[in-house]
């Protein structure tokens, strides 16, 4: 079982990683980029794309765990928790490159959604509680 959660947390640390990687080489970090002027009409769907990520992540996310049978092993349900969670981890992703290559300007909320990409890091009490939550 411990191989299993391992690796969940490898393929975790990989995008991680990568996102993070991508960002330090092609983020061209300064002070201004970490600031976001006044936003126009014209901007607000790149402000809007974490927001989105996050609610559309988090809603697969459950929408995949309510498959999950309450009677099934640990065994059974992991491989359908291992699903649901790179499904999430790829939007959020995926929201952090579309900030970083559409809109460089908004690259402090790339770096808000890779720091929570980060903090969804998969251990054995944060799988159980999902598991816990996911039967209510």
């Amino acid at each position: 079982m411990k191989e299993k959660f391992k690796t969940l947390q490898i393929i975790h640390l990989a995008i991680c990683a990568g996102v993070i990687i991508v960002y330090l080489l092609l983020g061209r970090f300064s002070i201004d980029k970490l600031k976001i002027d006044a936003i126009d009409s014209s901007e607000i769907i790149y402000a809007a794309i974490p927001v989105l990520a996050f609610v559309l992540s988090n809603f697969l996310f459950k929408s995949q765990l309510k498959q999950i049978d309450p009677k099934a092993g640990l065994n059974d349900r992991l491989p359908v928790y291992q699903t649901a969670s790179i499904i999430r981890w790829a939007i959020l992703e995926g929201a952090a490159f579309m900030l970083l290559f559409l809109k460089p300007d908004f690259m402090i909320l790339g770096i808000l959604i890779i720091a929570y990409l980060v903090f969804l890091r998969p251990t054995e009490d944060r799988i159980t509680s999902d598991f816990e939550s996911s039967v209510l």
